[in-house]
């Protein structure tokens, strides 16, 4: 019984660590993480939903932070299918490689590489692409650039899933994808409350 309370004490410890972690983090880089919190397990699930995890061979993540959406990913994914994580912070590009995985590779480098990297593990497009970053925040032609590349690396029908806190980047994830390609849903469970974009990729 004793032992029992002791690791349960222990775990909530760990997590209140990196949660903490995350926030110092987060503040010491807000420029670059455009986030306070790590994003919550209802704003996985949101993202996640429409993906077909039987079928998928690879899926790629921009921004992953600490790994919050990451390792529901993980949890979820067929035993023959690849994450591939772009983390350009440190602390959270350490942090990731922390997680025990085989079907998990973490790479130090900028989205704007996602098709040359992708290509270097021997895939030539992504059947999903799940981006946590402050696109909002991003220099303008970093973030037209990773937009591009992140359609041109996307198989035909692949999606590109993005979250942001406002609305402001609807018009720019359809011009890239299409008026009628992009649907939004809402989170209100996670700090702060999320837009979730879905972006189909259609070039007929």
């Amino acid at each position: 019984m004793c032992s029992n309370l002791f690791i349960k004490i222990q775990n909530t410890i760990q997590l209140l660590s990196k949660k903490f972690n995350f926030f110092k983090e987060a503040i010491a880089t807000a420029k670059t993480s455009g986030t306070i919190a790590p994003s919550s397990r209802f704003l996985a699930d949101k993202m996640l939903k429409n993906i077909n995890f039987n079928e998928a061979k690879l899926i790629v993540e921009l921004g992953p932070g600490n790994g919050a959406i990451t390792k529901h990913i993980l949890e979820k994914i067929h035993p023959e299918t690849m994450l591939i994580c772009f983390e350009i912070n440190d602390s959270f590009y350490n942090e990731l490689l922390e997680i025990n995985n085989d079907q998990l590779i973490v790479l130090k480098a900028s989205a704007e590489n996602i098709q040359e990297e992708i290509e270097k593990r021997g895939f030539q497009n992504a059947d999903y692409i799940v981006s946590s970053l402050p696109l909002a925040i991003i220099p303008k032609e970093i973030s037209k650039n990773i937009l591009i590349k992140s359609y041109d690396s996307l198989k035909e029908k692949g999606i590109f899933i993005q979250f942001q806190y406002s609305l402001n980047y609807l018009k720019k994830l359809k011009k890239v994808f299409g008026r009628n390609n992009v649907s939004v849903k809402f989170e209100a469970i996670n700090l702060p409350p999320a837009f979730v974009y879905e972006c189909v990729k259609k070039t007929a």
